[in-house]
């Protein structure tokens, strides 16, 4: 098999999986011209179409899904030999992609990293913004961010946070002249910020606990959002109550900027845990970046 032709199954292996020609040729590096280039050279040699594309869609052909369900796992076996392979060096070196949500890297993962990328100027670090539980394997991630250290079996997870509390929070600008709720489904009378999910497109119900009870709260508001940031800024401009992680709001509580609600509801999550493919020989890269992030109490 030429390099071309191994170019060409990876590119095709990129557009099955994604179901995009635009986001395949980003994550190749490539045009997206010269992607639909490679796929039509790649169909005129097997003789047989592998896609069918319209302006709007991109699926398999059953000749396309048949190739797509062989070469996922053939890739993901060379591409991890590969990395074994670079690993016998002991400089690391390399590029670690980890995908988390934005307070996971905010609060955790930049700041630890930092550090690391002045140490080993060789280490390459991509963060990518999901609020998902990503497939890391099947989106070439090495490593994923998610609250606790429930993972699949062939994933492995390491604490690299502490436990935390969600707050609910307003301005107080909000609530004047408004009544405080003293319960969390007395939320459902007032504006609230909502966050909505990648999966499915629905909006994240509130959580609470008090006593060993917990309870859900579905909310309504003027504003949906799928950064935590930017639902912190809009409760900070009056636009409703908030439901975000303590420590974001801790500050702007301690100045008055925002109001405090239901604290004895509040949940007690657990910390944020790195999940990451098992396999034989890790990088040393991918080594370096899990010993940096493990968390330390005290």
């Amino acid at each position: 098999m030429t390099p071309e032709n191994l170019n060409d199954l990876r590119a095709f292996e990129s557009v099955a999986r994604e179901k995009n020609f635009t986001r395949a040729a980003a994550m190749l590096g490539m045009s997206r011209s010269g992607l639909s280039h490679a796929i039509t050279a790649l169909e005129a040699r097997l003789g047989v179409r592998l896609l069918m594309r319209t302006t709007r869609s991109v699926s398999l052909t059953e000749a396309g899904l048949r190739l797509y369900k062989t070469l996922q796992p053939m890739l993901t076996e060379l591409d991890n030999e590969l990395a074994s392979l670079r690993s016998l060096s002991d400089k690391p070196a390399g590029i670690v992609r980890i995908t988390a949500h934005d307070h996971a890297i905010v609060s955790v993962l930049w700041p630890r990293l930092q550090a690391l990328l002045k140490h080993y100027p060789d280490i390459q670090i991509e963060l990518s913004v999901d609020y998902a539980l990503t497939d890391i394997v099947a989106q070439q991630f090495d490593a994923g961010v998610r609250v606790g250290s429930i993972v699949d079996k062939d994933m492995i997870a390491v604490r690299i946070g502490p436990d935390f509390y969600m707050a609910v929070v307003c301005s107080p600008d909000y609530l004047c002249n408004k009544s405080i709720p003293a319960r969390p489904g007395e939320l459902t009378t007032h504006k609230c910020i909502n966050l909505r999910l990648p999966t499915h497109g629905g909006l994240y119900a509130w959580d609470f606990e008090k006593e060993g009870k917990s309870l859900t709260v579905r909310v309504q508001g003027q504003t949906v959002f799928n950064n935590t940031y930017l639902m912190l800024q809009a409760a900070l401009d009056g636009l409703g109550f908030a439901y975000i992680p303590l420590d974001l709001a801790q500050s702007y509580i301690e100045s008055g900027k925002l109001t405090p609600v239901l604290e004895e509801w509040w949940p007690y999550f657990p910390g944020y845990h790195l999940y990451y493919a098992s396999r034989r020989q890790m990088p040393p890269a991918l080594a370096e970046v899990i010993a940096a992030l493990r968390y330390r109490e005290g």
